[in-house]
């Protein structure tokens, strides 16, 4: 027992490692349903809707008895949850996607860490101490993250030749990727996902029940997706499922990316923090570029290669920060409820003794 206990503090971690290798896996299947002529704004609102069929059965269930009731102010939050993390980020997302590739979008994806952790900052949901040793490394570790994107981002360097037998291979369209505008779209889905991420921490505190959370986040998502699509998609024939990669990969991306994802992010989230939750993203850039070499057969760069090494680094010192916090803050709390304890204690006995002096007294 005392085995398992001490292992269980890493369950957060290994629950957002496996995230990310679903994210991982999710980004080159879009990529090849978007090649197939799928419009990524149908993709996101067929995701959302499967990931919604799949969660409210679940969140119905299972959360019966513990769902706090939904107020109209709350409703609105979540609401407004969906609309700036779920259809907002995620359609401009994939819209970059299509004129980039997987593995630039989950290099730049890796500013969300870094922009989660100077808002929570500034929000005084994290706490950082220059003159520790915990509050440098979370510091350092965000600055390395930082430069590690950015190596793989602008320096390429030498190829590494690609493996000839890989077992699978996706074709980009080349006419349509336009990097500068696939840029700016990326920016402005990791400015709203970094908001996303910190609002969680405060609707968490509302509403605890994070498998109903998820089925409503999906659900406005699939209705806000759809509203949106229908005035970015004027013709019927971009709603209809032309092949059976593209329906997988809908189902892939609503059974895990929207489902089990997004309830692991909440359960996470509501544990360690929002900051602890976007720290793994860059795990998801280093995944991708294995993928794409190894089973895709993309090429890869020594710059990637460098870059993934200086995130992995960067992400270590990040969480040894945050993990030296958490065992900071314990000891804290049972040193201040053991010292309550005391006290009151101590109190009891000297009223005790009052007592027995008054009895004496009267004597």
């Amino acid at each position: 027992m005392a085995i398992l206990y001490a292992y269980s503090r890493f369950i957060p971690h290994l629950l957002m490692i496996l995230v990310q290798i679903g994210y991982s896996f999710l980004y080159f299947l879009a990529e090849a349903a978007f090649s197939h002529g799928m419009s990524p704004h149908v993709f996101v609102t067929y995701r959302y809707i499967v990931g919604g069929l799949v969660m409210f059965p679940l969140a119905y269930f299972l959360e019966r008895k513990v769902r706090p009731k939904l107020t109209l102010v709350l409703f609105l939050e979540i609401f407004v949850l969906s609309l700036l993390g779920a259809s907002l980020t995620v359609n401009i997302y994939f819209a970059s996607l299509r004129y980039t590739s997987p593995t630039f979008i989950t290099s730049m994806a890796n500013t969300v860490p870094s922009m989660t952790f100077i808002i929570a900052i500034m929000l005084r949901l994290e706490i950082v101490n220059l003159r520790n040793p915990r509050g440098i490394a979370k510091i350092v570790g965000t600055l390395l993250s930082l430069a590690g994107v950015l190596t793989i981002t602008l320096y390429k360097g030498p190829e590494v030749q690609s493996l000839q037998g890989a077992p699978i291979h996706i074709k980009s369209n080349a006419s349509q990727q336009n990097w500068v505008k696939g840029s700016i779209l990326l920016v402005v889905s990791c400015i709203t996902w970094s908001l996303w991420f910190i609002m969680q921490a405060y609707t968490l505190k509302r509403y605890p029940a994070q498998l109903s959370l998820s089925a409503w986040i999906n659900g406005f998502a699939a209705a806000q997706s759809a509203v949106f699509t229908v005035f970015m998609q004027h013709k019927p024939a971009a709603w209809s499922i032309g092949s059976s990669i593209v329906f997988w990969s809908i189902i892939y991306a609503g059974v895990i990316s929207c489902g089990l994802t997004v309830s692991i992010q909440l359960w996470c989230t509501e544990q360690k923090g929002p900051v602890f939750v976007t720290m793994f993203s860059p795990l998801a850039t280093v995944m991708v570029a294995i993928l794409a070499y190894f089973l895709f057969g993309e090429e890869l760069h020594a710059g990637s290669i460098l870059g993934g090494a200086v995130v992995i680094i960067g992400l270590y010192m990040l969480l040894w920060g945050k993990e030296k916090d958490g065992v900071q803050n314990k000891s804290q709390k049972q040193s201040l409820s053991t010292n309550g304890k005391e006290k009151l204690s101590h109190l009891a006995v000297e009223s005790s003794a009052g007592r027995d002096n008054e009895t004496g007294l009267e004597k």
